[in-house]
């Protein structure tokens, strides 16, 4: 069964003054708005990991085929990158606040269909409706802090936004085997669902009184071609890097792999045209071409290709090679969670003592976590490892994390220009989407393959080792980024 993991938020620091073609903002962003944003941004997180965990149950009541199951879990991821970009610019043109509205009300409402599904097929629909309404209200998030706030008041918001991801992932393994473990009301895993309801309810009636809209001043047209190609190429990308391995890699998924790239040029070819026309393109590839863009990027691919691989591999371990179940392995990584909340509460300070080679640093502890991860678990008594013995390496690890999280975003999303606040956020979190798929097909297949002849600890091992070496790759190329006095 297939182990997913979610996105993880995007972090700027741009400039307080805004831009000629940025609207000023009504009112700045208070502490309830600057909560009930963070309560949206948790929302699609925490779903992903109560999802994993209800998973066995869901099988057994709806009668589910593997195969089915799969698409309950790709339909969401499918939806959710696919559309991100879409959703930041329909912010940036129709407000950001009323996005965020839509975003939530739609995910309260498609968790309610959810946690009322007759069959699989249903719950397969719904989750990828989930997925959309969950791409409709993240990129807002950040927009909005962008647009509200300012100074050290911007800094410590998207401290706090970096942290959400490490602390959702941890909070939704442990509220997936609470749920399903209590049975509350005979509901079984249909609590999983239905406790969002409530949650996204308060967010919507929160969100209606404290967080203040801000938009580009003048709306674009709707790029329906750039639209499609990218929704296209997308699909292209994500469906087989998320069905195809289970599947065994039949021919559609290696089809489609092949089209990806050919559409994306496509892609490609349409955005550029449109800019160059005086158009409305997407995604303007101007912003790609940006140097602190593409080093931005760059330095995103090990982050989360790493981040999804660690996941994936960790969840099998503790739960098929250590014998534990899903609460204990939730709480085994509740050290990792602390210690990442309290790294990326750090990371505005490690910006100003160290700039870009904060970057570095980051990647130093978490190569010192996955070492003495890797360590006990070839030196420990496998299979009779405690969370107590795994402790040290993972709250290393949650270190490195949580202050990679916000350092790359902030580097990255300082390059884009007001205007395109929406679509950067939306371009960041599909990067980081996309990235994540990419991690579980490669690192997860890498370890699959190896855990029949070396057995799962020695694959564990392998797979930390290969995590390892593209932090090294981070750690060098932050060595080139800004110093202290430039950032």
């Amino acid at each position: 069964m297939t182990t997913t993991t979610p996105p993880v938020p995007p972090v700027p620091p741009v400039p307080s003054v805004p831009s000629a073609t940025t609207a000023p903002p009504r009112a700045a962003l208070g502490p309830l708005g600057l909560l009930t944003l963070l309560l949206g941004t948790a929302l699609p997180m925490i779903d992903f990991f109560v999802v994993n965990v209800a998973l066995p149950t869901i099988e057994r009541d709806l009668h589910a085929p593997a195969a089915t199951l799969e698409m309950v879990v790709a339909g969401y991821a499918v939806a959710y990158a696919v559309l991100l970009v879409l959703g930041g610019r329909l912010g940036d043109s129709y407000g950001r606040r009323r996005l965020f509205l839509w975003g939530v009300a739609g995910f309260g409402l498609t968790s309610l269909a959810c946690g009322l599904a007759p069959g699989a097929w249903w719950l397969v629909a719904a989750r990828a409706a989930q997925g959309a309404a969950s791409a409709a209200l993240l990129p807002q998030v950040l927009a909005t802090i962008h647009a509200t706030t300012s100074g050290e008041r911007r800094a410590r918001a998207v401290a706090l936004y970096g942290s959400v991801g490490g602390v959702s992932i941890v909070f939704g393994q442990v509220l997936g085997g609470v749920l399903v473990a209590a049975d509350l009301a005979g509901t079984g895993w249909r609590a999983v669902f239905l406790v969002n309801v409530p949650v996204a309810a308060a967010a919507f009636g929160c969100a209606l009184r404290s967080v203040p809209d801000s938009r580009a001043e003048r709306p674009a047209r709707a790029d329906l071609t750039g639209t499609a190609l990218l929704a296209a190429a997308l699909t292209a990308l994500l469906l087989p890097l998320t069905e195809g391995r289970a599947a065994g890699w039949p021919l559609w998924s290696v089809l489609l792999l092949c089209a990806a790239p050919l559409l994306a040029l496509a892609f490609h070819g349409v955005e550029r045209r449109a800019e160059r026309t005086a158009g409305s393109p997407l995604l303007p590839p101007s912003l790609l071409a940006a140097g602190a863009v593409r080093r931005g990027l760059l330095l995103g691919l090990p982050v989360f290709v790493g981040f999804a691989g660690w996941m994936f591999v960790t969840a099998v371990t503790l739960q098929q090679g250590l014998g534990y179940g899903a609460l204990r392995a939730g709480l085994t990584l509740v050290p990792m969670g602390v210690a990442q909340f309290a790294a990326s509460m750090l990371a505005p300070r490690a910006v100003r003592r160290f700039g870009g080679r904060a970057v570095t640093l980051a990647a130093v502890v978490h190569i010192a976590g996955l070492a003495t991860t890797a360590a006990t678990v070839l030196l420990g008594p496998w299979p009779h490892l405690s969370p107590l013995a795994l402790a040290p390496g993972l709250a290393l690890c949650g270190v490195g994390q949580g202050l990679q999280l916000p350092l790359y975003f902030r580097f990255l999303l300082a390059a884009i220009p007001d205007r395109l606040a929406g679509a950067g956020s939306g371009l960041a979190a599909t990067l980081q989407q996309s990235c994540l798929a990419v991690g579980v097909a490669t690192l997860g297949s890498l370890f699959l393959s190896l855990v029949p002849g070396a057995g799962m600890r020695r694959a564990l091992a392998v797979v930390l080792a290969v995590q390892a070496a593209g932090l090294l790759g981070l750690a060098a190329l932050g060595l080139r980024l800004p110093g202290k006095d430039h950032v």
